[in-house]
């Protein structure tokens, strides 16, 4: 069926709610290409919002996933399980930087992820509050909507949020906010709203993701670690979109050698099937009862394999050394755009999880979400998937995946650049 044809269905059958504003429908893809239904070639700088860090359709995932289909689709692990699960478990527990010997729980998505993660830490302290960040996000249950650190579009149609969530502010020199000042924050936030008695942790994304790209330096990670160990509260890093190779290692907050309690993963971790892990400490994961964890279809057959495969490409590949070289490159191209566009600042990195920020000027800094706006389409109308993000709306986020191909990301940089010359 044609994009249009399909609009229309689009149109008459999916909720508004969930539906793209987008009338371009995905047909195939490979690598850092798609296909719509129309035949029309995209370059994909959005990588399906993180989760595609070694590319569309990986052919060892792609392998991996057909080799399963044709042994085991499903029994619900908590009822029959099976090698892939503790498997996966085995590897992630080997790699991900937690303190101590570490245990897995797997789910299906990041929100699921951060859902079980605050159970688990309310299970193993006895009590009950949560402290998040400004900008932050962390998905669209319930309990993730409030934890988000923005309201629009994610909570303003559904009413009162859970309580017991509290907000303090994150690091955003460029903005404002200093270290120092979200650090004056979070201990106010701890003396005014969340005691410390009845807070069980702390959730922090080493770089916010939906947010605009910010990272939260070393010390100010540190500092977190120090003011959990003091008031006998748990770090919670949550790494949905900036984990698997998106900075140069395989999780951002390596980058501050910081060792969280609980870490939380999704998107890249399987190249695209459905799945998520929470990775902690052994007796911090074991401290709620039987059967008090688990859903369905948490760690599905076909997931695991395809989460098995994506961890023996990140071997076999170098993938983050792939990763580490793409930021590089993209630096080059950032420093140059900021020299000469008058509307293009703060641009920044970690490794290729990477931003740029529009602004009326270099000197008032004020936040344009309107040629973000015309960014985006700009590159849409030229063959280019591109998307926006952050608290004001003006950051261009750069998603491509790390295997993307010289000559396409080129390709897809000039537009960007030729996007930026037009405003």
């Amino acid at each position: 069926m044609s994009n249009e044809e399909l609009q229309k269905l689009k149109e008459r059958y999916v909720a508004a709610g969930a539906a793209s504003p987008n009338q371009q429908f995905a047909d195939h893809a490979r690598n850092a290409e798609l296909w719509d239904a129309n035949g029309k070639r995209m370059i994909d700088f959005a990588g399906g919002i993180g989760v595609l860090n070694i590319g569309h359709r990986h052919p060892k995932v792609v392998e991996a996933v057909k080799a399963q289909l044709d042994k085991l689709m499903h029994t619900c692990q908590t009822v029959m399980p099976y090698e892939g699960y503790v498997r996966v478990a085995e590897k992630l527990s080997q790699v991900v930087p937690v303190r101590g010997h570490a245990k897995v729980m797997l789910a299906n998505s990041g929100a699921e992820a951060l859902e079980n993660a605050l159970k688990i830490a309310r299970a193993a302290t006895g009590k009950t509050n949560v402290i998040c960040f400004d900008g932050g996000y962390h998905g669209r249950t319930f309990m993730t909507m409030a934890m988000n650190g923005k309201v629009a579009p994610y909570a303003t149609d559904f009413g009162p949020m859970p309580g017991t969530v509290f907000r303090a502010p994150y690091p955003v020199p460029y903005h404002g906010v200093s270290e120092d000042e979200a650090l004056r924050g979070l201990k106010m936030v701890l003396k005014t709203d969340a005691n410390p008695k009845d807070t069980a942790a702390v959730v922090i994304e080493p770089v916010l993701g939906e947010g605009g790209f910010y990272q939260a330096s070393a010390s100010f990670l540190k500092k977190i670690r120090e003011i959990c160990d003091e008031h006998g509260m748990l770090m919670i890093a949550d790494e949905v979109q900036s984990g698997f190779g998106r900075t140069g290692k395989m999780f951002a907050i390596e980058h501050s050698g910081v060792e969280p309690d609980i870490m939380t993963m999704a998107k890249s971790m399987a190249d695209g099937m459905p799945i998520s892990a929470i990775v902690g400490t052994d007796k911090v994961m074991d401290a709620s009862g039987p059967n008090s964890l688990g859903g369905t279809y948490t760690g599905s057959p076909t997931a695991c394999a395809a989460a098995l495969a994506v961890m023996e490409v990140f071997e076999e590949e170098d993938i983050l050394g792939q990763s580490q070289a793409l930021g590089e490159k993209l630096a080059k191209h950032f420093a140059q755009w900021q020299e000469k566009f008058e509307h293009v600042d703060n641009v920044r990195n970690l490794g290729p999880m990477a931003a740029i920020e529009l602004v009326t000027d270099k000197q008032s800094r004020e936040p344009r979400a309107d040629l973000a706006a015309k960014v985006t389409a700009y590159a849409k109308e030229h063959g280019l998937i591109l998307l926006s993000c952050g608290l004001y709306g003006n950051t261009i986020r750069f998603l491509m995946p790390v295997t993307i191909e010289d000559d396409v990301l080129e390709e897809g940089m000039q537009i960007v650049e030729d996007a930026l010359a037009s405003l």
